[in-house]
């Protein structure tokens, strides 16, 4: 069984799918592991920490010959792929909505392409979960960044010049991302408050000493919703969450915003209306700014000003924390594969619930069902 690491391509990707942690792992299992040459670099692993590790390195371009399993962050080019042995997996997140004419071409190649953002939010597969990792991170990097770009400190000061007052924090969106921005911002010493459309998340909020702000009288989504994902509200709904939360806004200095619905665009929560009612000098961070946005006129890796408020957002929030963002995404993937190793077979064997969530191609055709609706 032989695993071969990608170095990324796509621009600004920093992380790496494996660490010498991880390789040692897949070493101990009965694998061998080629890892193209400087993959490891902008994620601050050399190459000879692989090799120290017991890795063999591939001369750029060369690293998935004779594989078994090619591992990547963001899904490779089917060139990349060309010399892997028949019927090789890739597991990478593979983004197969908005990039299906790659994964044709997997299916084409005879690839069995395994998008690792497509695994089931259950228990057993906590440890696996790349979405969950990479998003904790993000939701860290989102208020550091916006605490950053603010001109003023976040915590309450008393000093002899004067009392600093702390700075008010609005959380939308409370995911694994926006659970972590509340956590953050909480440490920071500032004032949190955070809201969603899913009514378990409320307990979720106090229970990090933060406010929750919820309409009221209009029914929200009871529970988690489908897979832990919110999904679209009702018109009703979406007007009521608007108003509370243009009263809301207009009052707070940072907002970050984290709301992602599976397979759409993410949802408008911030307009442009609502950016002019708030102090000059705030700062919105668009954590789905690479999504469509959150926010109106939020831009991709471009700080925006509008009415003197600074709007930001990260088309790729885990590449700006990438050792460890590459440490966490590694582990999920040798999690996923150790899993299911099979000692007599020598390599993973998938079962069914896992396997047919996560598996979009397989002998030559594309089989996912969320791919065929």
């Amino acid at each position: 069984m032989r695993i071969a690491i990608l170095k990324e391509r796509a621009a600004g990707e920093t992380r790496v799918a494996a660490t010498p942690e991880t390789v040692r792992k897949f070493i101990a299992l009965g694998a061998s592991v080629s890892v193209e040459v400087e993959a490891g670099v902008s994620a601050s692993i050399s190459d000879s920490a692989f090799i120290e590790a017991g890795a063999e390195m591939a001369a750029q371009g060369q690293a998935a010959q004779g594989a078994d399993i090619v591992l990547g962050v963001q899904g490779p080019d089917p060139a990349m792929l060309a010399g892997a042995n028949p019927g090789a997996w890739v597991a990478a997140i593979l983004d197969p909505f908005a990039q299906r004419a790659r994964v044709d071409a997997y299916a084409a190649a005879g690839i069995e392409a395994l998008a690792m953002e497509f695994m089931p939010r259950i228990t057993r597969a906590q440890s696996m979960d790349v979405l969950s990792s990479q998003s904790n991170l993000s939701g860290y990097k989102a208020v550091i960044a916006a605490a950053d770009t603010y001109g003023r400190a976040f915590p309450m000061m008393m000093t002899a010049a004067g009392t600093i007052t702390a700075a008010r924090v609005f959380v939308m969106g409370v995911g694994v991302a926006g659970l972590q921005a509340i956590a953050t911002a909480r440490r920071l010493g500032a004032q949190v408050s955070a809201t969603d459309v899913r009514s378990a998340t409320k307990e979720q909020i106090e229970s990090l000493g933060a406010k929750p702000v919820f309409v009221e009288k209009v029914a929200g989504i009871e529970g988690e919703g489908a897979g832990g994902y919110a999904t679209e509200m009702s018109e009703e709904y979406q007007k009521a969450q608007a108003e509370l939360v243009s009263s809301h806004i207009a009052k707070q200095d940072i907002v970050i915003t984290t709301a992602l619905i599976p397979g759409r665009a993410a949802p408008r929560l911030v307009s442009d209306a609502q950016i002019a009612s708030m102090k000059p000098g705030s700062v919105i961070f668009d954590l789905a700014v690479a999504q469509g946005g959150n926010v109106e006129g939020s831009v991709p890796d471009q700080l925006v000003e509008r009415y003197g408020v600074k709007i930001l957002g990260y088309s790729n929030t885990p590449a700006h924390l990438p050792a460890d963002a590459a440490a966490l995404y590694a582990r999920n993937l040798y999690n996923f594969l150790s899993a299911f190793w099979d000692k007599e077979q020598g390599r993973p064997v998938l079962d069914e619930e896992i396997g047919n969530a996560v598996r979009l191609t397989q002998g030559g055709k594309i089989v996912n069902e969320r791919l065929l609706g």
